[in-house]
Protein backbone atom coordinates (compact mmCIF):
# COMPACT_ATOMS: atom_id res chain seq x y z
CA UNK A 1 0.00 0.00 0.00
CA UNK A 2 1.13 3.23 -0.75
CA UNK A 3 0.36 6.61 -0.34
CA UNK A 4 -2.83 7.98 -1.85
CA UNK A 5 -2.73 9.84 -5.30
CA UNK A 6 -3.98 13.33 -4.85
CA UNK A 7 -7.19 13.28 -7.32
CA UNK A 8 -7.58 9.08 -6.58
CA UNK A 9 -7.45 8.21 -9.81
CA UNK A 10 -3.21 9.15 -11.00
CA UNK A 11 -0.67 7.10 -10.49
CA UNK A 12 -2.81 3.84 -10.84
CA UNK A 13 -0.81 0.82 -12.00
CA UNK A 14 -1.87 -1.87 -13.64
CA UNK A 15 -0.72 -5.63 -14.74
CA UNK A 16 -2.92 -8.00 -17.11
CA UNK A 17 -4.14 -11.85 -16.64
CA UNK A 18 -4.23 -13.93 -19.88
CA UNK A 19 -5.13 -17.58 -20.21
CA UNK A 20 -3.80 -19.94 -22.81
CA UNK A 21 -5.88 -20.56 -26.29
CA UNK A 22 -7.29 -23.84 -26.84
CA UNK A 23 -8.12 -23.23 -30.47
CA UNK A 24 -7.60 -21.42 -33.54
CA UNK A 25 -10.43 -19.13 -32.85
CA UNK A 26 -9.69 -18.49 -28.87
CA UNK A 27 -5.85 -17.92 -29.90
CA UNK A 28 -7.00 -15.06 -32.64
CA UNK A 29 -9.10 -13.81 -30.16
CA UNK A 30 -5.96 -13.43 -27.49
CA UNK A 31 -4.06 -11.85 -29.55
CA UNK A 32 -6.82 -9.24 -30.74
CA UNK A 33 -7.41 -8.30 -26.76
CA UNK A 34 -3.22 -8.32 -26.32
CA UNK A 35 -3.15 -6.14 -29.08
CA UNK A 36 -6.05 -4.04 -27.67
CA UNK A 37 -4.62 -3.97 -24.31
CA UNK A 38 -0.97 -2.75 -25.22
CA UNK A 39 -1.76 0.68 -25.98
CA UNK A 40 -2.55 1.01 -21.71
CA UNK A 41 0.84 -0.19 -21.02
CA UNK A 42 0.90 -2.02 -17.89
CA UNK A 43 3.40 -3.09 -15.84
CA UNK A 44 3.97 -6.58 -16.62
CA UNK A 45 1.23 -9.30 -17.40
CA UNK A 46 0.74 -12.68 -16.60
CA UNK A 47 0.00 -16.10 -18.83
CA UNK A 48 -2.41 -19.01 -16.80
CA UNK A 49 -0.70 -22.84 -16.38
CA UNK A 50 -3.16 -25.54 -15.74
CA UNK A 51 -2.40 -28.05 -13.10
CA UNK A 52 0.22 -30.81 -13.47
CA UNK A 53 1.07 -28.78 -16.58
CA UNK A 54 -2.30 -29.84 -18.66
CA UNK A 55 -1.36 -26.27 -20.77
CA UNK A 56 2.09 -26.55 -20.76
CA UNK A 57 2.21 -26.11 -24.69
CA UNK A 58 0.22 -23.87 -24.75
CA UNK A 59 1.26 -21.15 -21.87
CA UNK A 60 4.70 -21.51 -23.57
CA UNK A 61 4.00 -20.88 -27.17
CA UNK A 62 1.66 -17.75 -25.84
CA UNK A 63 4.63 -16.65 -23.21
CA UNK A 64 7.23 -16.87 -25.95
CA UNK A 65 5.46 -14.55 -28.67
CA UNK A 66 4.52 -11.73 -25.91
CA UNK A 67 8.44 -11.88 -24.84
CA UNK A 68 9.72 -12.08 -28.24
CA UNK A 69 6.74 -9.96 -30.31
CA UNK A 70 5.47 -7.57 -27.75
CA UNK A 71 6.18 -4.33 -25.37
CA UNK A 72 4.72 -6.34 -22.80
CA UNK A 73 6.92 -7.58 -19.64
CA UNK A 74 5.71 -11.47 -19.03
CA UNK A 75 5.00 -13.87 -16.36
CA UNK A 76 4.16 -17.55 -16.80
CA UNK A 77 2.39 -18.98 -13.98
CA UNK A 78 4.43 -22.50 -12.80
CA UNK A 79 2.47 -25.09 -10.79
CA UNK A 80 3.92 -27.83 -9.10
CA UNK A 81 1.03 -29.69 -8.31
CA UNK A 82 1.26 -33.53 -9.66
CA UNK A 83 4.86 -33.42 -10.94
CA UNK A 84 8.28 -34.65 -9.22
CA UNK A 85 10.67 -32.26 -8.45
CA UNK A 86 12.55 -33.33 -11.82
CA UNK A 87 9.51 -32.54 -13.75
CA UNK A 88 8.80 -29.23 -12.31
CA UNK A 89 12.44 -28.07 -12.89
CA UNK A 90 12.75 -29.52 -16.62
CA UNK A 91 9.84 -27.37 -17.18
CA UNK A 92 11.50 -24.19 -15.53
CA UNK A 93 14.10 -25.06 -17.70
CA UNK A 94 12.19 -25.05 -20.95
CA UNK A 95 10.39 -22.06 -19.91
CA UNK A 96 13.54 -20.47 -18.93
CA UNK A 97 15.05 -21.31 -22.70
CA UNK A 98 11.97 -19.10 -24.03
CA UNK A 99 13.45 -16.21 -22.65
CA UNK A 100 10.70 -16.33 -19.47
CA UNK A 101 12.28 -14.67 -16.06
CA UNK A 102 8.85 -13.79 -14.24
CA UNK A 103 6.91 -16.41 -12.49
CA UNK A 104 3.69 -16.33 -10.92
CA UNK A 105 4.56 -19.32 -8.77
CA UNK A 106 1.76 -21.22 -7.60
CA UNK A 107 1.03 -24.91 -5.87
CA UNK A 108 -2.08 -25.63 -8.58
CA UNK A 109 -5.65 -26.66 -8.31
CA UNK A 110 -5.88 -30.82 -7.66
CA UNK A 111 -5.75 -33.13 -11.33
CA UNK A 112 -9.56 -33.68 -10.46
CA UNK A 113 -10.61 -29.59 -10.38
CA UNK A 114 -11.38 -27.24 -7.78
CA UNK A 115 -12.97 -28.96 -4.64
CA UNK A 116 -11.20 -32.21 -4.96
CA UNK A 117 -8.64 -33.17 -2.23
CA UNK A 118 -5.32 -32.36 -2.65
CA UNK A 119 -2.30 -34.82 -2.06
CA UNK A 120 1.32 -33.47 -2.48
CA UNK A 121 2.86 -35.20 -5.12
CA UNK A 122 5.64 -37.73 -2.44
CA UNK A 123 8.46 -36.79 -4.89
CA UNK A 124 7.60 -33.15 -5.95
CA UNK A 125 7.23 -29.97 -3.50
CA UNK A 126 4.38 -30.03 -1.71
CA UNK A 127 3.31 -26.40 -1.77
CA UNK A 128 3.78 -22.99 -3.53
CA UNK A 129 6.03 -21.88 -0.64
CA UNK A 130 8.57 -25.24 -1.52
CA UNK A 131 8.41 -24.22 -5.17
CA UNK A 132 9.37 -20.18 -4.87
CA UNK A 133 12.20 -21.33 -2.85
CA UNK A 134 13.58 -23.31 -5.44
CA UNK A 135 13.14 -20.83 -7.93
CA UNK A 136 14.75 -18.53 -6.10
CA UNK A 137 17.62 -20.96 -5.81
CA UNK A 138 18.07 -20.93 -9.15
CA UNK A 139 18.12 -17.36 -10.34
CA UNK A 140 17.34 -13.75 -9.67
CA UNK A 141 13.61 -14.16 -11.08
CA UNK A 142 10.77 -12.19 -10.27
CA UNK A 143 8.57 -13.86 -8.71
CA UNK A 144 4.57 -13.34 -7.63
CA UNK A 145 2.26 -15.57 -5.32
CA UNK A 146 -0.95 -15.91 -4.78
CA UNK A 147 -2.93 -14.43 -1.88
CA UNK A 148 -6.69 -14.89 -0.85
CA UNK A 149 -8.50 -12.09 0.94
CA UNK A 150 -11.27 -14.38 2.11
CA UNK A 151 -9.05 -17.44 2.55
CA UNK A 152 -8.35 -19.65 0.21
CA UNK A 153 -11.09 -22.68 0.31
CA UNK A 154 -8.61 -25.31 1.37
CA UNK A 155 -7.69 -23.52 4.57
CA UNK A 156 -7.87 -24.39 7.91
CA UNK A 157 -8.27 -20.67 8.68
CA UNK A 158 -7.19 -17.13 7.84
CA UNK A 159 -4.41 -17.07 10.74
CA UNK A 160 -3.12 -20.42 8.78
CA UNK A 161 -3.57 -18.83 5.20
CA UNK A 162 -1.70 -15.72 6.31
CA UNK A 163 0.92 -18.14 7.97
CA UNK A 164 1.35 -20.14 3.98
CA UNK A 165 1.55 -16.54 2.39
CA UNK A 166 4.24 -15.46 4.93
CA UNK A 167 5.97 -18.55 4.18
CA UNK A 168 6.24 -17.58 0.76
CA UNK A 169 7.33 -13.80 1.39
CA UNK A 170 9.82 -15.51 3.22
CA UNK A 171 10.93 -17.86 0.58
CA UNK A 172 11.65 -14.84 -1.60
CA UNK A 173 8.43 -13.89 -2.99
CA UNK A 174 8.41 -10.13 -4.75
CA UNK A 175 4.53 -9.60 -4.57
CA UNK A 176 1.30 -11.42 -4.03
CA UNK A 177 -2.01 -11.47 -6.25
CA UNK A 178 -4.91 -11.78 -4.72
CA UNK A 179 -8.31 -13.99 -6.13
CA UNK A 180 -10.39 -11.34 -7.28
CA UNK A 181 -12.90 -9.73 -4.35
CA UNK A 182 -15.73 -7.60 -4.61
CA UNK A 183 -15.50 -6.63 -0.68
CA UNK A 184 -13.38 -3.75 -0.34
CA UNK A 185 -13.79 -3.98 3.86
CA UNK A 186 -12.76 -7.76 3.56
CA UNK A 187 -9.38 -6.96 1.46
CA UNK A 188 -8.41 -3.88 3.77
CA UNK A 189 -9.03 -6.23 6.92
CA UNK A 190 -7.12 -8.58 5.37
CA UNK A 191 -4.52 -6.66 4.46
CA UNK A 192 -4.00 -4.93 7.60
CA UNK A 193 -3.86 -8.73 8.85
CA UNK A 194 -0.92 -9.22 6.41
CA UNK A 195 1.24 -6.70 7.77
CA UNK A 196 0.74 -7.74 11.25
CA UNK A 197 1.78 -10.33 10.22
CA UNK A 198 5.00 -8.98 9.17
CA UNK A 199 4.97 -9.91 5.28
CA UNK A 200 5.93 -6.52 3.52
CA UNK A 201 5.75 -7.57 0.24
CA UNK A 202 3.18 -5.32 -2.36
CA UNK A 203 -0.28 -7.13 -2.06
CA UNK A 204 -1.51 -6.48 -5.72
CA UNK A 205 -5.76 -6.52 -4.90
CA UNK A 206 -6.79 -8.97 -8.27
CA UNK A 207 -10.11 -7.20 -9.94
CA UNK A 208 -12.77 -9.34 -12.19
CA UNK A 209 -14.70 -6.76 -14.39
CA UNK A 210 -17.93 -8.90 -14.78
CA UNK A 211 -18.58 -10.44 -17.99
CA UNK A 212 -21.26 -12.45 -16.75
CA UNK A 213 -22.69 -12.34 -13.77
CA UNK A 214 -24.70 -15.90 -13.50
CA UNK A 215 -21.44 -18.08 -14.73
CA UNK A 216 -19.31 -15.10 -12.46
CA UNK A 217 -21.32 -16.88 -9.22
CA UNK A 218 -20.78 -20.78 -10.20
CA UNK A 219 -16.77 -19.77 -10.62
CA UNK A 220 -16.64 -17.54 -7.45
CA UNK A 221 -18.28 -20.21 -5.48
CA UNK A 222 -15.37 -22.79 -5.93
CA UNK A 223 -12.81 -20.04 -5.52
CA UNK A 224 -14.30 -19.42 -1.91
CA UNK A 225 -15.58 -15.46 -3.24
CA UNK A 226 -18.44 -14.05 -1.92
CA UNK A 227 -21.05 -12.05 -4.07
CA UNK A 228 -22.35 -9.10 -2.54
CA UNK A 229 -26.35 -8.85 -2.80
CA UNK A 230 -25.37 -5.00 -4.13
CA UNK A 231 -24.33 -6.43 -7.57
CA UNK A 232 -27.77 -8.75 -8.41
CA UNK A 233 -29.27 -4.85 -7.75
CA UNK A 234 -26.94 -3.40 -10.02
CA UNK A 235 -27.41 -6.20 -12.61
CA UNK A 236 -30.91 -6.21 -12.15
CA UNK A 237 -32.53 -6.01 -16.00
CA UNK A 238 -29.53 -5.91 -17.81
CA UNK A 239 -30.08 -9.49 -19.18
CA UNK A 240 -31.37 -8.30 -22.35
CA UNK A 241 -29.29 -5.21 -22.76
CA UNK A 242 -25.97 -5.85 -23.93
CA UNK A 243 -25.04 -2.42 -23.73
CA UNK A 244 -26.57 -1.10 -20.42
CA UNK A 245 -24.59 -4.60 -19.35
CA UNK A 246 -21.35 -3.68 -20.33
CA UNK A 247 -21.76 -0.34 -18.83
CA UNK A 248 -22.98 -1.29 -15.43
CA UNK A 249 -20.15 -4.17 -15.37
CA UNK A 250 -17.53 -1.29 -16.15
CA UNK A 251 -19.00 1.13 -13.85
CA UNK A 252 -18.87 -1.19 -10.93
CA UNK A 253 -15.01 -2.51 -11.67
CA UNK A 254 -13.91 1.18 -11.77
CA UNK A 255 -15.79 2.01 -8.56
CA UNK A 256 -13.90 -0.75 -7.00
CA UNK A 257 -11.03 0.30 -7.91
CA UNK A 258 -11.54 4.04 -7.18
CA UNK A 259 -12.97 2.67 -3.51
CA UNK A 260 -9.64 0.88 -3.17
CA UNK A 261 -7.28 4.40 -4.19
CA UNK A 262 -8.85 6.02 -1.67
CA UNK A 263 -8.11 4.08 0.88
CA UNK A 264 -4.02 3.99 -0.21
CA UNK A 265 -4.01 1.02 -2.39
CA UNK A 266 -2.49 1.91 -6.41
CA UNK A 267 -1.65 -1.25 -8.15
CA UNK A 268 -4.29 -3.65 -9.29
CA UNK A 269 -4.06 -7.07 -11.03
CA UNK A 270 -7.01 -7.18 -13.68
CA UNK A 271 -8.25 -10.36 -14.95
CA UNK A 272 -9.08 -9.96 -18.70
CA UNK A 273 -10.65 -13.19 -19.62
CA UNK A 274 -8.72 -12.86 -22.90
CA UNK A 275 -11.67 -9.94 -23.92
CA UNK A 276 -10.52 -6.20 -24.27
CA UNK A 277 -13.39 -4.19 -24.61
CA UNK A 278 -14.97 -4.04 -20.71
CA UNK A 279 -11.00 -3.78 -19.45
CA UNK A 280 -10.22 -1.29 -21.57
CA UNK A 281 -13.88 0.47 -20.21
CA UNK A 282 -13.00 0.12 -16.98
CA UNK A 283 -9.59 2.11 -17.80
CA UNK A 284 -11.30 4.98 -19.43
CA UNK A 285 -13.17 5.42 -16.50
CA UNK A 286 -10.51 5.79 -13.79
CA UNK A 287 -8.87 8.41 -16.64
CA UNK A 288 -5.91 6.33 -17.08
CA UNK A 289 -3.61 6.98 -20.23
CA UNK A 290 -3.48 5.65 -22.98
CA UNK A 291 0.02 4.96 -24.36
CA UNK A 292 1.27 3.86 -27.72
CA UNK A 293 4.34 1.64 -27.87
CA UNK A 294 5.98 1.81 -30.99
CA UNK A 295 7.34 -1.65 -30.80
CA UNK A 296 3.83 -2.64 -30.46
CA UNK A 297 2.97 -1.39 -34.22
CA UNK A 298 6.55 -3.07 -35.58
CA UNK A 299 5.72 -6.46 -34.03
CA UNK A 300 1.99 -6.34 -35.89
Amino acid sequence: MSSKTENGQSGIRISFEFFPPKSEEAEQQLWNTVADLTEWDPEFVSVTYGAGGSTKAPTLSAVRKMIHETPFTTASHLTCVGATREDTHRVIDEFLAAGVRRFVALRGDPPGGVGSAYQPHPGGYANAAELVAALRERGDFDISVSAYPEKHPESRDTSADIDMLKRKADNGADRALTQFFFDNDAFERYHDRVRAAGIKIPILPGIMPIQNLTQLKRFAGACGTSIPSRLDERFEGTDDDVELRARVAAEVAAEQIQDLVRRGFDEFHLYTMNRSQLVSAVLERLGIQRKVDARAGAAA
